[in-house]
This record gives C-alpha cells, sequence and structure tokens, in this order.
C-alpha cells in the first residue's frame, strides 16, 4: 500500500482559505494571493484591537466635553475639578453618566465647580 503525502500542506491551506472566506476575486480562491491577504488582514485586525482603544477614549472625551459645557465648565476645568474635589471617576463611566442621566452629571459638575 503506497502513502500519500501533502496531509499537512492541505491542512496549512485549508486553514488559509477558511480564513480568506469573503475576500473578493482571487483573494479567496488562489493560496498565494489569499496569504497575503489573509496577513494583511491580520495586521490590520492587531492595529485595529489598539485602535479601539484610543478611538472610544476620545469618544468619552467629546461626550464629557459636551455634557461639561452645557453645565458651563470646559472638559479640562471639569477634570481639574473632580481631581481637586477627589472625585475618581473614569472617563468611561463619567461619559455614560453625560449621555444617560443628565442629572447625576450635573451634580458632578456643580462639585467639580465648588472644589475650584
Amino acid at each position: 500500500m503506497r502513502i500519500k503525502r501533502g496531509v499537512n500542506a492541505v491542512k496549512k491551506r485549508r486553514k488559509i482559505f477558511k480564513l480568506a472566506k469573503g475576500y473578493f476575486g482571487c483573494k479567496s480562491k488562489n493560496y498565494r494571493i489569499a496569504r497575503q491577504a489573509v496577513m494583511k488582514s491580520l495586521q490590520y485586525a492587531y492595529v485595529g484591537r489598539k485602535r479601539r482603544k484610543r478611538d472610544m477614549r476620545s469618544l468619552w472625551i467629546a461626550r464629557i466635553n459636551a455634557g461639561a459645557r452645557i453645565n458651563g465648565l470646559s472638559y479640562s476645568k471639569l477634570m481639574h475639578g473632580l481631581k481637586v474635589a477627589g472625585i475618581e471617576l473614569n472617563r468611561k463611566s463619567l461619559a455614560d453618566l453625560a449621555v444617560t442621566d443628565e442629572k447625576a452629571f450635573a451634580e458632578i459638575c456643580s462639585k467639580a465647580k465648588a472644589a475650584l
């Protein structure tokens, strides 16, 4: 009985094609091009995971700034006032309060104003 080869190579190619599923044209059919496309997309995904953290922080800051300006403060003054008042809320929770609970956010702003 003869031994057939190439099992691992087929597995390797199958893994790449599975990752390249849905890509346009040759990028999902041709192994060499699919491999390049998959490598590039994995790089983009890696960078995107780092990028998301930056993007979310800037979104939170924009939301806090909008809420602070409604209450007569700028973002930097609000953050400084919170630090002086000893209120340790992170930007994520502050942004959530600014969007969902304006009354509570206004109270926080008044405490920050008083501390300045």
